[in-house]
């Protein structure tokens, strides 16, 4: 656990040091994995409202293919659990206790694809958070049932670590997303 501390305070300063503004191009690598894996015309896409020098996947927005899809932001519950509920660009949002932007709660869905904020992450595809483990427990909860999430890391290629400290709680992604591509 405290070298789980440690590697997070590094990549946390880390960022925001390195951090830049990325370009709808970033998410190209993306957008061809959702029409290879996806032959519906709408899935359920889960974005996070960036923070804290997170890459911004708002930019998604300004893809025509992203914007008509059923965009889904995380809502943090009372008992540190977290659903996904609908979003629009430009709907009004809530800030939450920890400062984060969500909508506003209505119908819960589950997504189709998910992209997953983190500080760090590893070769073998497992992330670090911010350690309140809301992403990891709830994939470890939908997994059981909808094994057919796609789970996308966004990152810088900066922010990868040779090997992470994980636990049998920590949710291998499926892939990893920086400028360099998707992996």
């Amino acid at each position: 656990m405290h070298q789980k501390i440690l590697v997070r305070k590094e990549y946390q300063m880390l960022r925001k040091k390195k951090y830049y503004e990325v370009s709808k191009y970033f998410f190209y690598p993306f957008l061809d994995l959702i029409k290879k894996n996806f032959k519906k015309k709408k899935i359920k896409l889960a974005l996070y409202y960036p923070s804290l020098f997170e890459i911004n996947v708002l930019k998604l927005l300004k893809i025509n293919h992203i914007a008509n899809q059923n965009l889904l932001l995380p809502v943090v519950k009372e008992n540190n659990s977290m659903k996904f509920y609908p979003w629009k660009k430009n709907e009004a949002l809530q800030v939450n206790r920890y400062g984060m932007l969500e909508p506003f709660k209505s119908t819960h869905y589950t997504p189709d694809i998910m992209l997953v904020p983190l500080l760090a992450f590893d070769k073998y595809k497992y992330r670090l958070g911010y350690g309140k483990g809301f992403y990891d427990r709830y994939l470890n909860q939908y997994l059981k049932s909808f094994k057919n999430i796609l789970t996308v890391g966004v990152a810088f290629s900066f922010q990868k670590h040779d090997k992470l400290p994980v636990n049998n709680k920590d949710v291998k992604l499926d892939y990893i997303l920086t400028e360099k591509g998707i992996n």
